[in-house]
């Protein structure tokens, strides 16, 4: 029998890239959602034959359980995550089917992760984060850990140009980051951090070069720690062109907290960033790089692993890393019951082997 896949908020850019690599590398049926059936049917015609359409609120909840029990796999890709419960998951739990998604935020994936006894009972496997970042990046990080003899140190640094070829919902993600600070684990302990603060240049591969990045709230600032046995976990990010990442900094650091605690202030800076990205994206492009460095010790020296990756659309690479997984999910090739992240679940050998499939490089060097 035909697998089918059930993606949420699969007509929006992230999740019809899912859609899209999925179509690419399995058989499987399709089904992407939107409350706007007009709009999901639109999308589902473009990308072929294997992906129809289906109107779907996920407030419905009698609905979303029917929807979500006659699936082989879920991937949840309606954010932003910061507004999610775990909802989605619990019912894939409860209905025995397997669960992926795109979910970018620490609250939310603390969240999931706390149902890992109930998935592991029911047989079902989880993955969480499993985008282009977070995602493809938490598996170049393993890359990294694995080649050293002693890991202690994770930088992991974070490009997009323009909008990324990603919708508005990226840019509420954005913004949503900026509110509050967070905790990063430095030296082995958890440190407060301001969101945006600690401007770094970080040598990027062509064509982007040394660019700026600043502190930023992802999942992967807890994730990593809990991973992998390291003392610090540095996550950066940044903008190209470079006056986004000023705009940005003004924003977490000279509008009024107060301001930016409200939603309607989030949705006027989300629609003014989209709207500025779709007039420069026609020179800076679309893109993502990414910059893992590992340091600790290798045959008893001091060593730093480093991985660079870029794509030119950073909603396809997305796309790549959940639809890689989704692929490896239906062929039966992964299997890991309970609820994990990127890092937690996919073996190294598997995830250079979907890569490469999706030509995808990842360079690779000793520092």
């Amino acid at each position: 029998m035909t697998d089918r896949v059930l993606i949420l908020g699969g007509r929006g850019r992230i999740g019809s890239s899912v859609a899209q690599d999925i179509a690419n590398h399995t058989s499987a049926e399709i089904i992407i959602t939107s409350r706007n059936p007009d709009t999901a049917a639109a999308v589902s015609k473009r990308l072929g034959s294997q992906v129809r359409s289906l109107a779907l609120d996920l407030a419905n909840k009698v609905k979303l359980r029917e929807a979500i029990a006659s699936s082989d796999l879920v991937i949840h890709c309606a954010g932003p995550f910061h507004f999610r419960d775990a909802s989605v998951l619990k019912t894939c739990i409860e209905t025995g089917v397997d669960y992926l998604d795109v979910s970018d935020h620490r609250s939310f994936t603390r969240k999931a992760l706390d149902l890992s006894p109930a998935a592991e009972a029911a047989g079902v496997t989880a993955i969480v984060n499993t985008g282009v970042f977070p995602g493809i990046s938490n598996s170049m990080v393993r890359q990294g850990v694995e080649k050293l003899d002693q890991p202690e140190r994770i930088h992991l640094s974070y490009l997009v140009a323009g909008s990324g070829g990603a919708g508005v919902t990226v840019m509420r993600t954005t913004f949503l980051g900026l509110q509050k600070p967070f905790t990063a684990w430095i030296d082995g302990k958890w440190v407060e951090i301001q969101p945006y603060s600690d401007r770094e240049a970080v040598d990027f591969p062509a064509p982007y070069g040394k660019s700026g990045v600043y502190w930023f709230d992802m999942p992967e600032a807890f994730t990593l720690p809990e991973a992998f046995p390291v003392k610090t976990v540095m996550t950066k990010f940044g903008s190209v062109p470079d006056f986004y990442n000023h705009l940005t900094w003004i924003a977490a650091h000279v509008f009024p907290k107060s301001w930016m605690q409200r939603r309607s202030a989030i949705e006027f800076l989300a629609y003014v960033s989209h709207y500025m990205t779709d007039v420069t994206n026609r020179f800076s492009g679309i893109g993502v790089a990414i910059r893992s460095e590992v340091t600790g010790l290798k045959d008893g020296q001091k060593a730093s692993y480093c991985s660079t990756l870029t794509h030119d659309n950073t909603a396809i690479a997305a796309g790549c890393g959940t639809g890689s997984i989704a692929q490896l999910l239906l062929s039966g090739k992964l299997k890991h019951p309970g609820v994990s992240t990127v890092e937690q679940a996919l073996p190294t050998d598997l995830f250079e082997q979907t890569m490469k499939n999706r030509k995808i490089q990842i360079q690779q060097q000793w520092l």
